[in-house]
């Protein structure tokens, strides 16, 4: 399993899941057009170019390319990387015809052609893909109130719009977008200011 320090853009959840299995990283789904409508998630995005840069991997048909060059015209070209899937014709093997176009998505194309996008890409592989110190961790979330508690929910809600995060976040995305921008000591330091 590679690390990778940009956050990756990808359409949906299987494709999420698909990259889950070969990466060791941040991976945020735009829900597919979704993206054109979700302020929230567009900010979340944003942030996440400016802490860390990020790096869309869509699939490779005119959907997957018009989120791609969406994303383009939303983010500095220099905190943006793209990683290209190649044209394999065929279908997902959970679906019951192929695409529109015939193509395979990032769900269903072999990993090696994914590690090999990525390579072509020039995605940063690093050993500490998180900020210095200790994570963030489920403990952490719960002894702030956050998570597992009696009015948690409003509580993380509070945290997400303090944060100009998306109000959608389940408490395991925020865990990896908390660390993926802030440190331990940070993120107990907001929360003393909260």
């Amino acid at each position: 399993m590679i690390q990778v320090k940009e956050a990756i853009i990808v359409e949906g959840k299987y494709d999420k899941i698909k990259l889950s299995s070969l990466i060791d990283g941040l991976i945020i789904e735009t829900r597919g057009f979704q993206i054109f409508k979700d302020r929230e998630q567009m900010q979340l995005i944003r942030r996440l170019a400016d802490k860390r840069g990020i790096l869309v991997l869509t699939d490779s048909d005119s959907a997957g390319f018009l989120i791609r060059n969406y994303l383009s015209g939303s983010i500095p070209p220099e905190k943006i990387k793209h990683a290209y899937i190649p044209d394999i014709l065929g279908k997902e093997k959970r679906k019951e015809k192929p695409s529109k176009e015939g193509k395979l998505g990032v769900e269903g194309v072999p990993a090696a052609a994914i590690l090999a996008a990525l390579q072509r890409a020039g995605v940063v592989c690093s050993e500490e893909s998180v900020p210095a110190g200790r994570v963030i961790t489920k403990a952490d979330l719960y002894d702030a109130g956050l998570s597992g508690g009696e009015n948690s929910a409003e509580k993380r809600a509070r945290l997400l719009k303090k944060l100009n995060l998306p109000e959608r976040l389940t408490p395991n995305a925020l865990l990896a977008v908390l660390n993926s921008i802030m440190s331990l000591e940070e993120f107990q330091a907001f929360l003393d200011n909260l």
